[in-house]
């Protein structure tokens, strides 16, 4: 039996590659690609059963990466040995070298250590839909080692380092429940019915097919809330009273179209009821302290017109149409609804005391002070 033995070391082979001219580096070219073409076999074998052994798709999705880059790694540090090259002579400058790496290198491996995190932490998945703190919505797509890959609500991609990604503060509406908790404000007036409003904005909420308008109590922690909307007086303004509707969305997914929903059932059922909305306004109460009250009144003659004083010991309940726009310096344009009472005890106007037009309690003497 003839046995054949392989006695050329490593270095004669090398120095055989070195006679041909690009030989070396098409060799190591070479194993680049065998490790490329080895490395989808293997991903091909091992995906599904990586897959089924972790639930998680991000850390399924990161060992089979880690093996790919790990073989063409391998590949192309065996292409570098058999052609003779000396991992040694990496170890020359090793300080400036260090220096170098480590500067250059810094975000990259921050980001990787925060990836590590990320998955290990686990505060969203694959698919879960967030919400970043300057407002940005969207669908996890991808995480990865140094980035998190983020699909917008607006169709397009937002791709974060880990390293900013963990110093954002970030919502996850899918994490183990997808009933989302909102609330909605309304401002009513003093005078209006209260228990009124309070049965049709609630009845409101229940007419939004996206909400939740009964059932078994959501339980949130070791609390449980009521799954039907639920609007309660949450404070007294000073422009009116403060009511604050409760209620919980079926999918989180299209929060902006309910609210908007809702608002606008809330507005028609109100307006039905003849429920007022308060706005911000003041009433100005003028006595005898206050100084001289100035009003300008609108006969038939045409706007903003002086009239004259009554006596000063009569008594007045008037109520009178303020032209702003006659007001020639404050500019201003519109009508303003006065009320005036002068007697005794002084004047209460609701409207502009600047309008620069003697009221009905001064003398015409003393418009100019």
């Amino acid at each position: 039996m003839v046995r054949l033995e392989v006695t050329a070391p490593i270095d004669d082979w090398s120095s055989w590659l070195g006679e041909i001219p690009g030989a070396r580096f098409l060799f190591v070219v070479l194993s680049v690609v065998i490790g490329v073409v080895l490395a989808r076999f293997i991903v091909r074998v091992i995906g599904r059963p990586v897959a089924r052994q972790f639930s998680r798709q991000s850390v399924a999705q990161t060992i089979v990466r880690g093996v790919r880059v790990g073989t063409i790694v391998f590949a192309f540090l065996f292409g570098l040995w058999a052609i003779g090259f000396r991992f040694t002579d990496l170890l020359i400058g090793t300080a400036v070298l260090s220096a170098v790496v480590g500067i250059i290198l810094a975000p990259l491996v921050g980001n990787f250590i925060n990836g590590v995190f990320i998955l290990a932490d686990q505060p969203f998945e694959i698919g879960d839909m967030v919400e970043l703190d300057d407002g940005t919505q969207g669908f996890i797509e991808d995480i990865t080692i140094r980035y998190t890959k983020i699909f917008t609500l607006d169709n397009t991609f937002l791709v974060i380092p880990n390293g900013n990604m963990r110093d954002r503060d970030v919502t996850n509406y899918s994490a183990e429940d997808e009933r989302t908790r909102r609330s909605a404000d309304v401002l009513v007036t003093y005078e209006s019915d209260i228990d009124e409003a309070r049965r049709r904005i609630e009845r409101s909420a229940r007419d939004c097919e996206a909400v939740i308008n009964g059932g078994p109590d959501i339980r949130v922690g070791v609390a449980r809330y009521n799954a039907s909307p639920e609007c309660r007086i949450q404070e007294f303004g000073d422009n009116g009273v403060l009511l604050r509707l409760r209620y919980w969305v079926k999918k989180p997914y299209k929060l902006a179209k309910v609210q908007s929903e809702l608002n606008t059932r809330i507005r028609e059922r109100l307006a039905d009821a003849e429920v007022e909305m308060a706005y911000p306004h003041r009433h100005l109460v003028f006595d005898d302290t206050s100084g001289v009250a100035q009003v300008g009144m609108r006969d038939d003659r045409g706007h903003g017109q002086r009239t004259e004083s009554p006596d000063p010991g009569s008594e007045i309940g008037v109520e009178v149409d303020v032209d702003a726009g006659a007001n020639d310096n404050t500019g201003a344009s519109g009508d303003t609804d006065v009320e005036t009472d002068t007697g005794d005890s002084g004047t209460e106007v609701g409207g502009d005391p600047d309008s620069g037009v003697p009221g009905s309690g001064s003398d015409p003497s003393d418009t100019d002070q």
